[in-house]
């Protein structure tokens, strides 16, 4: 007779006590799954930001534009490696409630400050900045609308005006990039800042940030305050920051959304360590007389100290893979839908969090099995088999 099979027999004993616990297990798992895949995907763009990159705006706040003559004055910086500039758009598709980012950028140098984020072919790229109407389509947003190469597609804009009355202007798709990583964000598009600046009513000759790259990360600071202290006192005042502080800054917008998870996620599983270690406790204790008839025939304390600790391991071990597994189809659910794809585009349950799971799950198995172990182990032999 062998030790898992022991193990498993005494966890199925109790079938209603198997499945509650098993049950509580599966929903803290499924809990730390899911919003731990949230999480991940709110700061994404925080954990992909390059080292040597950062972003002045300006300094009332960064909804208000800088003059395009920027530009070339930053580039001229010592220290600047290279730079580009950007317009938010607002676009939408006429029809559609989904609205999603939109950017007029330089295609001179746009993707050449992104180039470690996001890859397009080469001969793509070549079309795309060949065509003043075309427009690059990332990977998830050419998914959601089912977009391939040479549509001819309309984007509308919930801000600007063009100059033939409408609201829409019509783009060719001459590109599709994929990100470098699996949680950069492709639920974009990017097209000429010449055609959107030449065609809208409003708004000539400005950008709405500027992006560039500096020869080496260890002058950032140096950059940035050159940058700024050029700027300082002039109309239009900058505000440079590394590309992550940008981000994050961004994000603490929204609130602490990482303190929100952390303690949901927190108070989930400091209440499954209550259920679980006393549902094991109660367990150890309703077998203490099999415990003592164990030893009896030869098992060693140590030996009963590992067969009851195992019980514990797997029970955690197997609402946790349960639990995981459910949040990995729900995360795949959720990713899909339209609006999640805009607000979190970056929406997957990542390696990293599932090696934390597993890290959990030992952890879970041993602090509720660990007490319970013990006792079984340092159980009197006499004074088990006399207790009634």
């Amino acid at each position: 007779m062998s030790d898992l099979y022991l193990v498993s027999k005494n966890i199925a004993r109790n079938k209603l006590r198997l499945v509650l616990n098993t049950f509580a297990i599966i929903i803290a798992f499924l809990l730390f799954g899911v919003l731990g895949s949230i999480n991940n995907a709110f700061n994404a763009g925080i954990e992909l930001s390059a080292d040597d990159r950062l972003v002045v705006v300006n300094k009332i706040n960064f909804t208000q534009p800088l003059p395009l003559s920027y530009v070339e004055k930053i580039r001229a910086v010592e220290g600047v490696k290279q730079a580009t500039h950007a317009n938010w758009f607002g676009a939408y598709v006429e029809g559609s409630k989904i609205f999603f980012a939109g950017f007029a950028v330089d295609p001179a140098t746009y993707l050449d400050v992104y180039a470690d984020y996001l890859t397009v072919e080469s001969t793509q790229r070549q079309n795309w900045q060949q065509n003043r109407q075309g427009v690059l389509i990332g990977e998830k947003l050419a998914q959601t609308f089912g977009w391939k190469m040479g549509d001819r597609i309309p984007i509308s804009s919930n801000i600007f005006s063009n100059m033939d009355g409408s609201h829409v202007w019509d783009m060719v798709v001459e590109g599709i990039f994929t990100g470098a990583e699996s949680q950069a964000d492709t639920n974009y598009l990017l097209f000429h800042y010449k055609y959107f600046i030449e065609t809208q009513t409003f708004g000539s000759d400005w950008v709405g940030w500027i992006v560039l790259n500096t020869t080496d990360p260890s002058l950032n600071d140096q950059v940035a305050n050159a940058i700024d202290e050029q700027f300082a006192n002039s109309f239009h005042e900058t505000e440079t920051s590394s590309e992550k502080q940008f981000n994050k800054s961004f994000l603490e917008q929204l609130g602490s959304i990482g303190l929100i998870i952390t303690s949901v996620v927190a108070a989930a599983f400091f209440t499954l360590l209550l259920i679980v270690g006393n549902s094991m406790a109660l367990a150890i204790r309703e077998r203490t007389r099999e415990i003592a008839v164990l030893k009896t025939l030869g098992f060693s304390a140590k030996h009963v100290f590992r067969l009851v600790l195992s019980e514990s391991l797997l029970l955690a071990a197997l609402g946790g893979i349960l639990g995981l597994l459910l949040a990995q189809v729900l995360v795949q659910g959720i990713s899909q839908a339209p609006q999640i794809k805009n607000m979190l585009p970056n929406l997957v349950l990542t390696s990293d969090i599932f090696i934390q799971a597993v890290v959990y799950i030992v952890v879970l198995g041993l602090i509720t099995g660990i007490v319970p172990a013990y006792r079984a182990m340092q159980l009197n032999i006499v004074d088990a088999l006399s207790r009634r």
